[in-house]
């Protein structure tokens, strides 16, 4: 399986309110040259927004987020997520999501949930909510320490503040929402996200 960091530097956060926006948004960000799209299960649209942009949008690696129980495992593997995203875990989410198939970056915010990780054979994981716990110098800090770790940060990240994370060894992405500001999400204006993300696509650590 393709692990998740190797897609693309930067993946978009989306949060959707209606599904029928969702495949010009994914085709927006895919032109950009940010093919994974992590659409959080936030919204009563998210399900049928992933299941739009896994039918519709081939170069699209469509991935589902804010993942927070094995029911949801379920329901986003069916409807075509081929990521999961979760902010946190515990033990029957990370079984869920290890027996799903597909690649899942678990969130953790302290040295501790990244040992329980790696005692479970668990490498790669979300580190959230960035900014909030601790930012570039506390992922820093844990790479001495614990160098099989690699992280995806989200949470607070901005076009300025990305690549000081992406310049961190154990850093392999990161997740934002800057590209998906309200206003064009409201205007439809999907060539602005495109630009917008294709900005984001050339960041690099």
């Amino acid at each position: 399986m393709t692990s998740v960091p190797d897609l693309a530097p930067v993946v978009p956060v989306v949060v959707l309110e209606d599904a029928a926006d969702a495949v010009p948004l994914a085709r927006a960000l895919v032109a950009g040259g940010l093919p994974a799209i992590e659409v959080t299960l936030r919204t009563p649209a998210a399900l049928d927004a992933i299941r739009a942009v896994a039918a519709e949008v081939p170069d699209a690696v469509v991935g589902a987020g804010t993942v927070i129980s094995p029911a949801q495992v379920a329901d986003a593997v069916a409807a075509g997520a081929r990521f999961l995203v979760s902010p946190g875990w515990t033990d029957a989410l990370l079984d869920a999501m290890a027996s799903s198939g597909v690649p899942f970056l678990p969130g953790v915010s302290t040295a501790s949930e990244v040992v329980a990780l790696l005692e479970r054979g668990v490498t790669e994981m979300k580190f959230f909510p960035a900014e909030a716990a601790g930012g570039t110098p506390y992922l820093k800090s844990l790479g001495a320490p614990l160098p099989r770790a690699r992280f995806c940060p989200t949470g607070g990240i901005t076009l300025a503040s990305a690549p000081s994370y992406l310049a961190l060894a154990n850093v392999g992405c990161v997740g934002g929402t800057w590209m998906l500001p309200p206003d064009a999400l409201a205007a439809k204006d999907w060539g602005r996200v495109e630009t917008l993300a294709r900005e984001a696509a050339a960041l690099r650590g």
